[in-house]
């Protein structure tokens, strides 16, 4: 191996042994950190970036292992000559690998968690060539690395370069002679065919030594077969390139769900007056409520809408999933409700069509919805519901929630028949209509309490966008999970 003196340093002493066993104790402690946040991310299926995680995962162990192995080579010193094969089986059981330390290369072994790695000793060589006698040596394992016969002649510098693909052949004369002619050091890869056609990337470190007249005398190299740490590269940068593909479909679905529900949502803001002539009429105002952690937008929808007879409808909704799928389902349904409520439909037949639409559409879908009927003469509300919270009514200081037969969930039975409830309304008195994601996060009793509770504060107000205000500012906060649809309705006369 080098002689002690090289282009620009001495030869470094080497550390102490309790030094050293401190550093292996340490690289020990960091692999099974890392196992562990591995097999966490091992749950996580196929969602890109949980594959990216665990390649960066596997990349780190791997190069963890190499390092415990180095440091056990560096405890133990060089191998006397003769007894390589002992001093990579010491290092082997040393980093739990006494199976992958061969005397010559074999394909590493499945296991449980996935292919093992090669022992690092049949993967890390030496050499040194000698300028003035023309002479070159080798280390045992620079021999498997090169899958070349250890009886073998050491090949020459001239002779190196074939066993180099040819695309890399001008980078290895390149870095010799850098080293030889300009005394520089070498760092760098080049890719080697092997007598059996597989091809192996190498790292080669080196430097020039010098002789007694400062002129080069020789050159001594480091090769490590790096093959398997730029596979495990290149699949955490194909991972990387998926995740960042998902997120940038995430944004681009994102953008599109959020312009198909700002089409398809009322346009009015502030208050709505519903119907538009005549004493006795609603003050109407309505909010879509953001989920606190921002994600796909869903199906979730609110409605007015003045019907041709001067009566009103009032509906909200939500279907299940995300995405453009969710909000175009939602455009579909909001548009069947709003043509049957104009074509005089009541609340229980409209909520059985618009179930049976959703059952044999070309993408079926689940869903709930609430849908009130008002008739401002008679101050009546006639209401239906498919699996969606029945609305809430708050009068005098006190509120409760109004009763009516169960309905099922939209799409899930065919010819499902919805029975209708109706309620006198008195002037002032102010009701609520939301989706589920409004008591998302929080247990049922508990909100429920929450919002019955908001009655005396109902009963100060006077327009219903102080009424939605009240109920934005109990229930608008960072703890919400979903996104919800809120929908008050204040009865003026």
């Amino acid at each position: 191996m080098p002689s002690p003196v090289s282009a620009d340093r001495p030869a470094a002493q080497p550390p102490g042994r309790g030094a050293v066993e401190a550093l292996i104790s340490q690289t020990r402690r960091l692999k099974g950190d890392v196992d562990a946040v591995r097999r966490d991310a091992r749950s996580g299926g196929s969602d890109p970036e949980d594959r990216w995680q665990r390649a960066l995962c596997d990349l780190a162990l791997h190069q963890l292992d190499d390092l415990d192995a180095h440091l056990a080579q560096l405890r133990d010193g060089p191998a006397p000559t003769g007894t390589t094969t002992d001093t990579a089986d010491q290092a082997a059981a040393d980093t739990g690998n006494t199976a992958d330390a061969p005397d010559t290369v074999s394909a590493p072994s499945a296991g449980p968690e996935g292919p093992r790695h090669e022992s690092l000793l049949s993967r890390v060589g030496s050499a040194e060539w000698n300028l003035l006698t023309d002479e070159a040596s080798w280390s045992g394992e620079l021999y498997r690395i090169l899958g070349l016969e250890p009886a073998s002649p050491a090949l020459t510098l001239d002779e190196l370069p074939a066993l180099v693909v040819e695309e890399d052949r001008p980078k290895l004369t390149s870095m010799v002679t850098d080293c030889l002619v300009d005394a520089r050091s070498i760092d760098g890869e080049f890719r080697v065919v092997r007598p059996d056609t597989s091809v192996r990337t190498v790292h080669m470190m080196g430097e020039p030594v010098l002789g007694e007249d400062g002129s080069t005398a020789s050159m001594w190299a480091v090769l490590r077969d790096v093959s398997e740490l730029r596979l495990h590269r290149r699949t955490v940068l194909e991972s990387s390139d998926s995740v960042r593909r998902h997120r940038r479909q995430d944004r681009t679905e994102r953008r599109l769900a959020a312009e198909v529900q700002e089409a398809v949502l009322p346009a009015w803001t502030g208050s709505l007056r519903l119907p538009r002539g005549g004493p006795r009429a609603l003050d109407l105002a309505a909010r879509h409520l953001q989920a606190a952690t921002p994600g796909l937008i869903g199906g979730e929808w609110y409605d007015a809408l003045e019907l041709g007879d001067g009566t009103s409808l009032l509906s909200v909704g939500d279907l299940t999933g995300q995405g453009v799928a969710a909000t175009s389902g939602m455009a579909m349904v909001l548009g069947a409700v709003r043509g049957m409520a104009m074509a005089g439909t009541s609340p229980g037949r409209l909520l059985s069509l618009l179930s049976q639409l959703l059952d044999t559409a070309a993408q079926p879908a689940l869903g709930s919805a609430l849908c009130c009927h008002y008739r401002p003469g008679t101050r009546t509300l006639v209401w239906a519901r498919a699996g969606h919270p029945a609305p809430l009514l708050f009068r005098d200081g006190t509120g409760r929630v109004l009763q009516a037969p169960d309905g099922a969930p939209l799409g899930v039975t065919p010819n499902a028949a919805y029975g209708q409830a109706e309620v006198t309304l008195e002037p002032g008195d102010l009701l609520l209509l939301h989706t589920d994601g409004l008591l998302s996060g929080h247990p049922g009793t508990t909100v429920m309490d929450r919002l019955l509770g908001l009655a005396p504060r109902f009963t100060r107000t006077s327009t219903a966008q102080d009424g939605l205000r009240t109920v934005v500012e109990e229930f608008g906060g960072t703890e919400r999970v979903d996104a919800a649809c809120v929908l008050v309705a204040k009865v003026t006369g």
